[in-house]
């Protein structure tokens, strides 16, 4: 059992390092020509530079944690915290609320380093940080506030369960579903506002273009709003939210500021054609039975005496077993993540296409994406293995060539992908 748990954690991590190296490797000094309009050498050049100081950081990272997960566990970290806390003296559900709260909390303040460098010192060397320590460090208790409010009832509840309910894992299962049914509807009205500023778009030629184009694909939205995304960082981003009749459109501060209204109206049209072409369903249903297979194989090994004796523990428990199969997960969930990765950079090519038909023409839809990828300095040549493993959007040029073989009547909302 320790040596297929090994396996496990090192397999993944194999394949994970692997695939960066290749990605590092396939950075070469020739400039893709679909992008020769808008990236000169210098910001080509830093693109690259970029990707390489990412990659080390990604590196130094995942090194570093897979460290302290096999110190911890070789060590006898998991056998000292089960009994630390069972020492308690509580009933199983409170121990196990504590016991994984202790750990999350040594990930959060373990991973807080590699954080706080990512922020001011590599996004800061490339011109993106716009983060204040004061943002920084309020993200963070926001963060933990709501895990603690709202991820803790949840787990409480997947424990009381897994104590004392048979097929606890239907339960479970179904429950989770429940929940996040219900997070995807909060969430926008009543968690981002937590984290960001949502300024109602004034009037004016990019609110009517985009009620313009809402009529013209048939789908109402709700709220159309401005996010003060510049407040961490340069990059420009933009998001549909909710569902019903409480979708809400969000563009960050920075995309409104640095792309003209058909650009911008080309944005939103992609992000629309994930509606209309039904990919926001495909998610959630994938979403769905991934998370009824997950509790279904943790059914398998709950409570399991050997399981629990691989990672040093004598009593197997519902809150151990929790945590020993997020271990054993790791190369389920990497092969399951392929296939939801894979669907993904499919949609994006629909979405690509759909947003150029229903403006006529591919040029805003390109014109953007050229402009993004230049104002975050995207990898114009990552390798197909990182691609694959990585990747939840084709690489740039893929689109750019997929959309530019695309031919239009020239008329919005007529044009013959």
């Amino acid at each position: 059992m320790l040596t297929l748990l090994l396996c496990a954690v090192l397999v993944p991590a194999a394949v994970n390092l692997a695939a960066t190296l290749l990605n590092v490797r396939a950075l070469v000094p020739r400039l893709p020509q679909e992008l020769a309009d808008t990236f000169d050498a210098a910001t080509y050049a830093n693109s690259q530079e970029y990707a390489r100081a990412s990659a080390r950081a990604d590196v130094v990272e995942s090194l570093t944690g897979l460290a302290i997960l096999l110190g911890f566990w070789l060590g006898g970290g998991f056998g000292w915290l089960d009994g630390r806390v069972r020492g308690l003296g509580l009933a199983e559900v409170p121990t196990g609320l504590v016991a994984i709260g202790v750990l999350y909390v040594g990930q959060m303040l373990l991973g807080l380093p590699f954080a706080i460098y990512d922020t001011f010192v590599l996004e800061k060397r490339f011109g993106f940080n716009q983060t204040t320590v004061g943002t920084f460090v309020a993200d963070r208790l926001k963060g933990l506030a709501l895990t603690a409010v709202l991820g803790l009832p949840v787990l409480g509840l997947l424990l009381w369960f897994f104590e004392n309910i048979p097929h606890a894992w239907l339960w479970s299962w179904g429950a989770l579903s429940v929940i996040s049914l219900g997070l995807s509807w909060l969430a926008p009205r009543f968690l981002f506002p937590l984290f960001n500023k949502f300024t109602p778009l004034p009037e004016g030629e990019l609110r009517t273009a985009i009620n313009d184009l809402s009529v013209r694909c048939e789908f109402p939205c709700g709220e159309i709003s401005v996010v003060d995304g510049s407040r961490r960082s340069t990059k420009a981003n933009a998001f549909f939210a909710g569902w019903g009749r409480h979708k809400r459109i969000a563009l960050y501060d920075t995309l409104v500021a640095n792309h003209p209204v058909p650009e911008l109206v080309s944005v939103l049209a992609h992000e629309i054609g994930h509606f209309k072409k039904k990919h926001i369903i495909q998610g959630m249903v994938l979403g769905v039975l991934e998370t009824g297979a997950m509790f279904f194989l943790l059914s398998l090994v709950m409570k399991n005496a050997e399981l629990s004796e691989a990672f040093g523990v004598g009593r197997p428990s519902v809150w151990f077993s929790l945590v020993s199969f997020s271990v054993l997960y790791r190369p389920v969930s990497l092969v399951l993540s392929l296939l939801g990765l894979g669907l993904s950079r499919r949609n994006e090519f629909e979405a690509d296409a759909y947003a150029a038909e229903v403006t006529g023409s591919v040029r805003p839809m390109m014109a953007a994406l050229k402009k993004l990828a230049k104002d975050s300095l995207s990898n114009l040549t990552p390798h197909p293995f990182y691609v694959f493993l990585h990747y939840s959007h084709p690489p740039m040029v893929e689109r750019l060539r997929a959309l530019g073989g695309l031919e239009f009547t020239g008329k919005p909302g007529q044009g013959a992908p």
